[in-house]
C-alpha cells in the first residue's frame, strides 16, 4: 500500500506498514493536497446552477469556419465572428444568472480542443488502420457500427513534451470579458489526460521504442498538463473542468465484456481505472489549492444527440469518488441509462456533485418538481453514506444539464431556444433549492 493510497483504504491507516517508510517528495505534496482537501469543501466554484460549458453556436460562426476550411473566408474573418460570438453568449449566462462563465467552447471544433495535437509527440492520422483500436469502447464502437470511421485520431509518434499552450488565448480572452472580481469564477474545459490511450488496443498507444510501457507515458501526459494548469493560473484561471467520457465508459457491462474477451489486454480494466486515477492525481497534484478542479463523466453526446455508453456508475463509484482527488463531480444523470443515485453513498464529506438531471439532448422540458424531488433523493444518499442530513448532504450539491449542448460543433438536437429554456430552468431548479446562493 502506498503512503498516499493508505489515507483513501477504508481500513485503519495503523494497518499500513508505517507512514515513515520511503516516503518520497512527491508523496509529502499529494498527502498535504488531500489533506487541506479534507478539511475544507472547495465553494464558489462549484456554483449551485451549473452548465458544463459547450453552448450552441451561431450559425454565423459554423458557416464561416465551414468556409474557412474550404478555402473560401479568411482566418481573421473567423476570429472576428468568434470573438464577437463569445461576447454574446457570456452576456447571455451573466443574463441568466449563471456565475462558471465559459467562452461556449466557440473556438473548438470538438469539445476536448487541440491540447493533445498541440504537444510535441502527438500526430493526427487522417486514415488510421482499424487494427489499432479496440472495437468494443463505445464511441469507436458507435461510429464504426454505422460505418463511419472513429473520430479524430491522434497518436504518440515521440516523446512527449508540452510544447506551449493551445488554452490560453482562449482563457484570456474569456477573463477580459468579466469584471475582475468574477474572472476566478469563469470556466475552462480540459481535455481527459486519458482520451488518446483508452481506444488504442494495449501497446499501440505509443511506440514501444519510446515510451516501454503505460507507467513512463503517463508521466509524461502528467507533466505536460502540470505545465499547462501552471501557465493557466498564472493568467488567472481558478476554475478548472476536465471533460471525460471514457470514465464513464467503465459502467459499461458492454464494454468490459469486451475487455475480458480482448485476448491482447494484459491487465483487468479495473486495474486500467486505477491507473486512470493516479494518472489525473499526477496530472493535477502541483494545482494550487484555490484552484478549483472538477471532472465530468458522461456517456457520450455527438452529432443528434447521440449517446454512446449506459450503466450506473456503482461499478466505479469507490475508486472514483474516494481515490480521484478532484474537488467535484459533474455527473450525468438525466435518464435511467446512468442508474440511480445509491453509488453517491461513497461521496466523501470534502467533495461536491454537481447532478446532471436535465437533459442538453431534447427539447422536452423537466418538470421542475420531479427534478428537485431527483435532488432530494440524491441528498439522501449522501446523508445516509456519511451519517449526517439531508441538509448537510446538499451543501455540496448542485445541477446542471447532464451534458453540454454542443460538445460537437454541429450541436444536438435543439435550437437556441431550447437551450436557454434549459437553462432559466437549470436556474429555477436551483434557486428553489439554495435559494439566494449562486
Amino acid at each position: 500500500m502506498s503512503v498516499v493510497n493508505c489515507l483513501f483504504d477504508c481500513k485503519p491507516i495503523a494497518k499500513a506498514k508505517s507512514l515513515n517508510e520511503d516516503i518520497k517528495a512527491d508523496d509529502v505534496l499529494q498527502i498535504q493536497i488531500i489533506l487541506a482537501m479534507s478539511t475544507k469543501l472547495h465553494r464558489n466554484p462549484p456554483f449551485r446552477a451549473e452548465h458544463l460549458g459547450s453552448l450552441l453556436r451561431p450559425e454565423n460562426l459554423l458557416q464561416t469556419r465551414a468556409d474557412v476550411d474550404k478555402g473560401a473566408a479568411q482566418q481573421e474573418q473567423l476570429k472576428d465572428i468568434e470573438d464577437n460570438a463569445v461576447k454574446g453568449i457570456v452576456d447571455l449566462q451573466i443574463k441568466l444568472g449563471f456565475h462558471a462563465i465559459s467562452d461556449g467552447e466557440y473556438r473548438r471544433h470538438m469539445f476536448w480542443g487541440t491540447f493533445f495535437p498541440g504537444m510535441e509527440g502527438f500526430q493526427e492520422v487522417q486514415n488510421p488502420d482499424p487494427n489499432i483500436f479496440r472495437m468494443y469502447i463505445p464511441d469507436i464502437a458507435a461510429f464504426t457500427e454505422a460505418g463511419h470511421k472513429p473520430g479524430e485520431t491522434v497518436i504518440c509518434t515521440g516523446k512527449i513534451k508540452h510544447a506551449g499552450s493551445t488554452y490560453v488565448d482562449q482563457w484570456n480572452y474569456l477573463k477580459n470579458l468579466l469584471p475582475k472580481d468574477r474572472v476566478h469564477e469563469c470556466k475552462l474545459t480540459l481535455a481527459a489526460p486519458n482520451w488518446y490511450h483508452l481506444r488504442y488496443k494495449e501497446g499501440l498507444a505509443y511506440p514501444k521504442s519510446v515510451y516501454s510501457n503505460d507507467t513512463e507515458y503517463f508521466a509524461d501526459i502528467a507533466k505536460a498538463y502540470q505545465t499547462e494548469l501552471q501557465i493557466l493560473y498564472e493568467h488567472g484561471l481558478r476554475n478548472v473542468q476536465i471533460d471525460d467520457p471514457n470514465l464513464a465508459y467503465f459502467c459499461s457491462e458492454k464494454m468490459i465484456t469486451g475487455w475480458r474477451e480482448d485476448k491482447s489486454n494484459t491487465k483487468s480494466a479495473e486495474d486500467l481505472l486505477s491507473e486512470y486515477i493516479n494518472l489525473y492525481n499526477d496530472c493535477i497534484k502541483k494545482c494550487p489549492k484555490d484552484m478549483h478542479v472538477g471532472v465530468h463523466l458522461c456517456r457520450g453526446n455527438f452529432v443528434g444527440s447521440r449517446h454512446f455508453s449506459e450503466g450506473g456508475y456503482d461499478r466505479i463509484a469507490t475508486n472514483l469518488f474516494q481515490n480521484l482527488n478532484v474537488n467535484t463531480y459533474y455527473l450525468e444523470y438525466d435518464t435511467p441509462r446512468a442508474g440511480g443515485f445509491e453509488p453517491l453513498k461513497y461521496l466523501p464529506k470534502h467533495k461536491n456533485v454537481i447532478l446532471g438531471v436535465i437533459t442538453s439532448k431534447f427539447p422536452q422540458m423537466e418538470n421542475l418538481e420531479e427534478m428537485k424531488n431527483k435532488v432530494l433523493q440524491a441528498a439522501d444518499f449522501i446523508a445516509e453514506g456519511n451519517g449526517e442530513t439531508q441538509d448537510e448532504a446538499l451543501q455540496r450539491l448542485g445541477v446542471s444539464p447532464q451534458c453540454g449542448f454542443a460538445s460537437h460543433a454541429s450541436g444536438n438536437s435543439v435550437v437556441r431556444d431550447d437551450m436557454i429554456a434549459k437553462l432559466k430552468l437549470v436556474r429555477e431548479l436551483a434557486d428553489s433549492i439554495w435559494p439566494g446562493q449562486p
